[in-house]
């Protein structure tokens, strides 16, 4: 298993394709780990060279505690380890905000960005329904360091099942992926480490982004994201803004097919 030794951690990350194609840097949720992208690999690996990790505190990735660090560097770090100058940047929810940081930290890097359901670092805050905020206060009230599982499971139904649908509604084969995607965070529920954001954050700066974007969000996806979309469609000089129907905060892993179709006849426009 391929590991990247950096300073305080051991990067887990994953490549298939041709070293010499356009890269792809793929980056997850912070709900999943780099399987998220499992299906979309072979697709893109076709005329690609697709780069994927677990940031620290997740997935196969280990790091101390006490380390600080910066995950928008690790992601440049990974690509300098690959020897990859420059690749469209690819990240959801979570990582759609690394990503994010990714091209305004290093933007001779990056062709492309692809903001799947993403946060923007220094957003401000977006009030939830009611009904959305007492879910997410049943979240808050289990200690993880008590039940991490029963934590991470609650957790990721909410963001699977998003709002305005019941989990009822949402196929049993999708949820049963989505915990399968979420289970090997339960290892790093106590284990976030000294996590450093970028500094000025990416709220005000998003003007600064002018290679070609996608955006996409879920139609069913939590407020917060919805209204993050809308920013990134409004202040990203060069986005292509997509809603996908039928499914919420995991878009790319609910409907895969369709996903990987917008995403390849993006690349296919922009000549990534």
């Amino acid at each position: 298993m391929p590991y990247l030794d950096l300073p305080g951690a051991e990067l887990y990350y994953e490549t298939a394709g041709r070293a010499s194609a356009p890269a792809l840097l793929l980056i997850p949720a912070g709900i999943a780990t780099l399987r998220m992208w499992d299906e979309q690999v072979d697709a893109l690996a076709a005329e690609h060279f697709v780069v994927r990790f677990d940031p620290r505190a997740f997935g196969g990735t280990r790091h101390e505690e006490a380390a600080p660090f910066w995950n928008h560097r690790d992601a440049i770090a990974l690509l300098d380890h690959l020897g990859v100058a420059q690749a469209t940047v690819v990240g959801a929810s979570r990582g759609g905000a690394i990503a994010i940081d990714v091209a305004l930290h290093a933007p001779e890097r990056v062709a492309g960005l692809v903001a799947v359901s993403a946060r923007i670092g220094g957003h401000p805050d977006v009030p939830l329904d009611a009904a959305t905020q007492a879910r997410f206060d049943a979240v808050e009230a289990i200690d993880p360091a008590v039940d991490a599982a029963g934590m991470l499971r609650l957790e990721t139904e909410l963001f699977a099942t998003g709002a305005g649908r019941e989990a009822g509604s949402v196929a049993p084969a999708f949820l049963a992926r989505a915990h399968e995607l979420a289970r090997p965070n339960i290892a790093h529920a106590l284990d976030d480490g000294d996590m450093r954001a970028l500094e000025p954050p990416a709220a005000g700066r998003l003007a600064e982004i002018t290679v070609p974007a996608l955006v996409a969000v879920g139609e069913f996806d939590l407020a917060p994201f919805l209204v993050q979309f809308e920013t990134l469609a409004a202040a990203l000089p060069s986005a292509s803004a997509h809603r996908l129907t039928g499914t919420a905060h995991l878009p790319s892993v609910e409907r895969t097919e369709e996903f990987t179709r917008l995403l390849l006849a993006w690349l296919d426009e922009h000549g990534l």
